[in-house]
């Protein structure tokens, strides 16, 4: 059973495709994957013309859809010692 987000319309997530892990339009593309891509210094170009099945929109959503995750996380953060004095 895919399940498509409803304001992210080209993630969805499927138990049976990548564990569950939200992708591009049902594609075993994980959006972390496409992250990770950009994240490691690919342009949008070059990620299109690498992987051709991707869209442009396809990339805008998953940041866009990342960036709205954060919103609902919580991170448990930790006091750091700073190293200034």
């Amino acid at each position: 059973m895919e399940l498509q987000h409803p304001i992210y319309t080209r993630i969805t997530v499927n138990p049976e495709i990548c564990s569950g892990k939200p992708c591009i339009r049902g594609m075993r593309f994980p959006v972390t994957t496409l992250l990770g891509y950009l994240v490691g210094g690919m342009s949008m170009e070059q990620v299109l013309t690498d992987f051709p099945f991707l869209e442009n929109e396809d990339i805008l959503e998953a940041i866009a859809f990342a960036a709205s995750t954060m919103d609902a996380t919580y991170l448990p953060l930790e006091i750091v010692q700073s190293a200034r004095a």
